[in-house]
């Protein structure tokens, strides 16, 4: 059984709608009576640990960045609650799950160690000079 809809993450990833799965639960906090009866609030989970789509090169590197966000058993979760539409939250929800996914797998560039220039080490060196002599004018001269 193929899925049809396909989640497109980057130019490299796509993941089928039908690894997502979805909670709906009634929304806390104020907003009438709407609110505490309809289930409008989505939780959109993503099994990273066990995903059959993801090669293990993905699956580590989505693991070791989506760390916080992910529980004991390597599940993404995304909380929507910003509609009183379960389909707008739901839609929130999943573009959300791109732009989280999709930004933990950008290649992250290499830091160039750099050094500090003359210029910046003379300036250090003449602050040091100077909050010395602060300090040293503070101290108390005895003339013993």
């Amino acid at each position: 059984m193929f899925d049809t809809n396909v989640i497109v993450i980057n130019e490299s990833l796509a993941l089928p709608e039908s690894e997502l799965q979805f909670r709906f639960s009634t929304g806390g906090g104020p907003g009438g009576q709407h609110v505490n009866k309809t289930a409008t609030r989505v939780t959109l989970l993503f099994d990273v640990a066990t995903s059959p789509n993801l090669d293990e090169e993905t699956r580590n590197r989505l693991l070791d960045r989506l760390a916080p966000r992910l529980d004991q058993r390597g599940v993404l979760h995304i909380d929507v609650h910003e509609s009183r539409s379960q389909w707008q939250n739901r839609t929130t929800a999943i573009a959300r799950f791109q732009k989280v996914v999709a930004e933990a797998l950008e290649e992250q560039a290499k830091r160039r160690p750099t050094r500090p220039t003359r210029q910046s080490r003379q300036e250090r060196l003449e602050d040091k000079r100077r909050r010395s002599q602060v300090k040293r004018d503070r101290q108390k001269r005895w003339d013993g």
